[in-house]
């Protein structure tokens, strides 16, 4: 039986890595930032990294099975990086799926933030304050039918 103790080291690792998810989707929110991106993919490596320790995190990522995920999540970084983050988000959510597939049921994950970011957007749409703001944000020739 393997123990998991947790130490100072992995407590600061699973911060930064809660940190790379915050930023990242913080990124997202704000119209695909890249500087926020870029910081959210920073703080998740090194959260790992920092989380199951640097040899694991090498071989996981250099293991050959992850391959294509560690180069699809690296081009995706690089993507970002030099202002194209719409197009290197969703080619590091690809290597995400990829390296992270085995531990989870990735369709369900996808399905259910799917509903819930519909569910958001549908309330926001749909609320009366919606329409004042765009006619008060010079969306004048919006339709609010």
């Amino acid at each position: 039986m393997v123990s998991f103790e947790m130490n100072d080291r992995k407590k600061i690792g699973l911060g930064l890595t809660g940190f790379g998810v915050f930023f990242s989707l913080l990124g997202i929110i704000f119209l695909f930032d890249k500087g926020l991106i870029a910081m959210g993919n920073i703080l998740f490596l090194s959260g790992v990294t920092l989380t199951i320790g640097l040899k694991s995190s090498m071989q996981f990522f250099m293991k050959r099975s992850n391959f294509k995920g560690t180069v699809s999540f690296g081009l995706g970084f690089i993507l970002v990086i030099i202002g194209w983050p719409i197009i290197g988000m969703i080619v590091e959510a690809y290597g995400f799926v990829v390296l992270f597939r085995k531990y989870t049921n990735v369709s369900e994950i996808v399905r259910s933030l799917l509903e819930k970011i519909y569910d958001f957007a549908k309330s926001i749409l749909l609320n009366p304050g919606y329409g004042i703001w765009v006619l008060l944000s010079g969306g004048a020739h919006c339709s609010l039918t």
